[in-house]
């Protein structure tokens, strides 16, 4: 028995002598080095004067119950304002090389080798003139947002977004790192879809997934900036009128933070009942971000990857908005009938035709919604010399112009208001749609996240037509 026990006791020592004779005292006075370190950044000793720590002076204030939302707001409403700013120049270049030069050279070459009009039509007007509008408009500012979305992830402090945050999402009866994917959604919703992966609960990842499409997208800013600018900004002074778009659009932005807090709440409340799951938020040192692992990831795994989907579901977008502005029924083309029959419905709603057929259009693409409904508008007005012909996407660089053409085809304020709430209220694109199947593997939740919010849309632009109405009435 004493054998034995010595023959072991030898073996322990050989091996400690070949892993290293001193191997343990080197591992316990790492041990106690990494305790002194911590105790000495987390603890003040009585009559010691308090050590000067960066990161938590920073966490004082960015997650102060004082400080910390309007740090937030500002911060995100920096980020917003930089990638709308930042994007337009891009976008007009973009513009300019893919609208106004190669279109016209592709209609060009069309006619040289005597292409059938209907041919052109379909696959320059139609399939080209859509993809380049996507193309133009939703890649810089996705080029930007997202990068910088990256960055702020990466110093840390999204972390501290969902710290702020988690205490409402909890009484709302989410998941507090569904602040993170609502973030995330402003830049495509597509993207913030994707983004609930972080969520662990299937039934609070379910409820992030369904109310990420009242995240203001990069998709629908172009129309909120525009219907503000003509329609709110001009009814003040022309000092004031900037201002007061910007603080319109703003409103929208935060109407659809409030309207996920609600819906969130329903959801937990009905068809998503559960128990509020529980979670460790790990605030992460702040640290330098990466730059060139940031636009690697922002640029090849969000902004390409979403882009080419967009492109995928707005080629054949253009090709049937071509064919139903030239296919003629009776005289009248299929977008006309489209418009007179939905018409009626769409004036209950504050709204009309024109609106809700390019919506119907535009379901592959936001971007495309307001050259389509410059198109549609002429079409039916029978506008002469604007625009290059039926079935053909245009914008006006002025935005007077631009009102003109409206106020002509019956616009109101109250037309501009609604389709203001619209664009925020209304289906998922359908690169939305596709990336939420894909995420849930349910045609069920699918549906529910795509008609959840447009019939939504429809309820609140009707009570605000009909209390719009009756003081107008009054």
């Amino acid at each position: 028995m004493n054998s034995n026990y010595e023959k072991i006791l030898k073996s322990a020592r050989d091996l400690r002598w070949d892993i290293g004779v001193d191997f343990h005292e080197k591992t316990m006075e790492a041990l106690y080095t990494d305790a002194t370190r911590i105790a000495d950044r987390a603890v003040t000793y009585p009559k010691e004067k308090p050590r000067f720590d960066l990161d938590r002076t920073i966490d004082k204030l960015v997650t102060s119950r004082v400080w910390g939302f309007p740090l937030m707001i500002l911060m995100l409403t920096f980020i917003f304002w930089l990638t709308i700013t930042g994007a337009n120049y891009p976008s007009g270049l973009l513009f300019s090389l893919l609208i106004d030069k190669v279109h016209p050279l592709l209609k060009a070459g069309a006619a040289s080798i005597g292409m059938p009009w209907w041919l052109d039509g379909v696959l320059i007007d139609g399939a080209y003139l859509a993809t380049a509008w996507v193309v133009s408009v939703m890649l810089p500012p996705m080029a930007i947002f997202f990068p910088l979305f990256t960055l702020l992830e990466d110093f840390g402090y999204l972390p501290r977004v969902a710290f702020n945050l988690d205490h409402i999402f909890r009484k709302a009866g989410a998941h507090g790192k569904q602040a993170l994917s609502m973030t995330m959604g402003f830049g495509c919703n597509a993207a913030g879809v994707i983004s609930t992966r972080i969520i662990d609960s299937p039934r609070e990842r379910l409820i992030a997934i369904i109310t990420n499409n009242f995240s203001l997208c990069n998709g629908r800013w172009p129309t909120q900036i525009l219907i503000a600018t003509i329609f709110i900004g001009t009814m003040v002074p022309a000092y004031l009128g900037g201002l007061i778009s910007a603080i319109s659009v703003v409103a929208i932005a935060l109407l659809g933070v409030l309207l996920t807090f609600v819906v969130s709440w329903a959801l937990s409340r009905t068809i998503l009942k559960g128990e509020v799951s529980t979670f460790t938020l790990e605030l992460p040192p702040y640290r330098p971000p990466r730059i060139l692992q940031t636009l690697y990831t922002s640029m090849i795994d969000r902004t390409l990857v979403v882009l080419w989907r967009a492109i995928i579901f707005a080629l054949p977008a253009g090709v049937v908005l071509w064919i139903s502005a030239n296919l003629m029924i009776s005289g009248v083309s299929l977008a006309e009938h489209l418009v007179n029959i939905l018409n009626p419905f769409g004036l209950l709603l504050g709204l009309n035709g024109v609106i809700l057929v390019a919506y119907i259009v535009a379901i592959p693409a936001n971007e495309i919604v307001i050259p389509t409904i410059m198109m549609l508008t002429v079409l039916v007005t029978g506008g002469n010399g604007i625009g290059e012909g039926s079935g053909v996407m245009f914008e006006l660089e002025s935005g007077l112009a631009t009102l003109n053409i409206l106020t002509q085809g019956g616009w109101t304020l109250l037309t501009g208001v609604n389709l203001m709430l619209f664009s925020l209220i209304h289906n998922p694109c359908s690169t939305t749609i596709y990336t939420i199947y894909k995420e849930t593997g349910s045609a069920k939740w699918t549906t529910i996240a795509s008609l959840l919010p447009v019939v939504m849309g429809f309820v609140i632009t009707f009570f605000t037509a009909q209390i719009w109405r009756l003081i107008a009435g009054w």
